[in-house]
Parts: C-alpha cells; sequence; structure tokens
C-alpha cells in the first residue's frame, strides 16, 4: 500500500501534507496505512482488479485470478495507473537498470560517496539533486536545454549548490561490463562528447501511465481520467472516484486534496447505501457521551 509514495518516491521528503513540516514519503505511506486499517477492512493485495460486474445487489469486482469481490457501492482510488518510467534510449539500458540505471531512488543511503549522474529537467530530477548532494560523492545533472520545468525555489537551490551541471547535453552511452561504470554525454548544440564516470545514473524524464482494465469499466473518461460530479460520483451510479484517476473542473493533483476528495466521497457512499443517513458524519474529535464516565464534563456545539 502506499501508490506513488512507496513505488516512485520513498526516499523523497512530501512538504505538503497538513500536519507534517516535512515527511518522507515512505514514513507517510506508513501512517496513513496504520490509520486507515485501525478498524479491521478486509486487505487484498497483489490483485489486479479486471473487471467491473454490476448485478442486483450492486456490483462485484472480479480480478484476473477470479476472486470475486462483491460491494453495493465502490470507491476508485487508482492514482494515475500503473506507471512505466520513460527510457532514455540508448543501447544496453534494460541490460544495466538494477545494475547502476535507475529510474527514482529507493535507497538514498546506498547512494552515499559515490558519483551520481542525475538527468531530468523536472520536479524528480531536482529534487533528487538536492537530496542527494550532500551525501553523494559528487553530482552532474545532465539536461537537454537549460528550460526547466521544477518548482522555482528547487531550481534555484540546485543552481547555486555544488551539483555540476551538464546543459544542453544527453546521455549517449553507457559504459561497464556486470554493472555501470560510466556515460558518455553529447552536446546538442556543439556535438562534442564527454566522458563521465558513474556508478549510479538515476533517469528523471518521466513516466508513461496507464489505467489498465479500469478503462474500460464504462465510465466517461477524459485523458486518462474519471469523470466525477461534485458528489465524487462517476458516471455509474454508486461507484465514486477519488484522487488523481478523477477529473472535475478546478482538480488539484494533491495529497493533501485527495484526503479530502476521499473523506466526501465516503459520506456520499454511505447516504447511497443509507438515504436516510445524515451526509455529516460528525467530526472525529467528539466523544460518544455515553461511554463518559459518571460525571465527566460533557460539551456541545
Amino acid at each position: 500500500m502506499g501508490g506513488q509514495l512507496t513505488a516512485l518516491y520513498p526516499e523523497k521528503l512530501v512538504y505538503d501534507m497538513p500536519g507534517y513540516r516535512e515527511v518522507l514519503a515512505k514514513d507517510l505511506a506508513r501512517e496513513l496505512a496504520s490509520q486507515g486499517t485501525q478498524f479491521q477492512p478486509e486487505l487484498v493485495l497483489e490483485q489486479t482488479a479486471e473487471t467491473l460486474v454490476k448485478d442486483s445487489e450492486g456490483y462485484t469486482v472480479v480480478t484476473r485470478d477470479g476472486l470475486r469481490l462483491p460491494s453495493r457501492t465502490l470507491i476508485v482510488a487508482a492514482g494515475a495507473g500503473a506507471f512505466t518510467p520513460t527510457k532514455i534510449g540508448v543501447p544496453r539500458e534494460e541490460e544495466l537498470v538494477g545494475k547502476g540505471v535507475m529510474y527514482g531512488v529507493r535507497n538514498k543511503a546506498a547512494l552515499a560517496g559515490r558519483h551520481v549522474v542525475i538527468v531530468g529537467g523536472g520536479d524528480s530530477a531536482f529534487d533528487w539533486c538536492l537530496n542527494l548532494e550532500p551525501i553523494a560523492g559528487a553530482v552532474t545533472l545532465v539536461h537537454r536545454r537549460d528550460q526547466f520545468r521544477a518548482h522555482e525555489d528547487s531550481v534555484q537551490r540546485v543552481l547555486a549548490s555544488r551539483v555540476a551541471k551538464r546543459l544542453f547535453y544527453v546521455v549517449e552511452e553507457l559504459h561497464g561490463d556486470d554493472h555501470l561504470e560510466g556515460v558518455t554525454i553529447r552536446n546538442t548544440q556543439t556535438k562534442e562528447t564527454e566522458h563521465l564516470p558513474t556508478t549510479a545514473l538515476v533517469v528523471n524524464v518521466g513516466f508513461k501511465s496507464s489505467l489498465g482494465p479500469i478503462k474500460d469499466w464504462g465510465f466517461e473518461i477524459v485523458k486518462q481520467q474519471i469523470v466525477v460530479d461534485r458528489r465524487f460520483e462517476t458516471s455509474l451510479p454508486g461507484v465514486f472516484a477519488v484522487g488523481d484517476v478523477c477529473a472535475f473542473e478546478g482538480k488539484l493533483k494533491l495529497i493533501a486534496t485527495g484526503v479530502g476528495e476521499a473523506a466526501t466521497a465516503v459520506c456520499y457512499a454511505k447516504t447511497y447505501l443509507d438515504p436516510e443517513a445524515k451526509l455529516f458524519p460528525g467530526h472525529s474529535s467528539e466523544m460518544d457521551l455515553a461511554a463518559l464516565p459518571h460525571g465527566s464534563p460533557q460539551t456541545s456545539e
């Protein structure tokens, strides 16, 4: 569990989650999972949701392995779907994946003292420059132009750091037998080449995402996102979608807003199941007055 937090950037710091000044993505995922499982839900892991079948009671999710999961309502929180990293497209790239070539950093400590080459010009590339610069022996940023897609503050910090910059360069060759030992980069303007000794090439040029089987479930989909209304209900009655997977006017793809979307969808799913139920469930800080010891102070709103 944990989605992109654990799959893509477990060692990166998250700064925009309320309640945390900063928190490692893997730690945030762990706390979210701990909170979400405290009421002992059934967890079905290592299964791919293949089909959604409408029946008289509601819906049944059928997994690729044939497991059937019936439910009267459903909330889809599939993120941006399954991720495939974008490759730089040079010879031997596939061969050296896991042997020095990586698409993100799973274990930051493993790169301590090493010369790390980072490819890219977006937030991920700049975040890893800043995260690895204090512990790596050297960090070199390689980008095909001098314009960046990263946050302005991150760009300024990297430009002012000891990170070496190779702008208007692309990776042309990978060197090494059983593991990466160096790369050749080429200047796109002068055509000159340069050899960089390195045992770690971090490629951050984007990811391709796919909704997989979900795209065939009958949703209205726009640009790989499921269209929802103000209740976060999809075009299928009783089926809701939240987080990166859903689309509506004014959508912001943030962890913090995704949490709010999930809370809203749960409340509307409850009223879908029980039209007599109140939409507003009350505050989590409210206590069950009947459970208070006799004579305890009571407050009301």
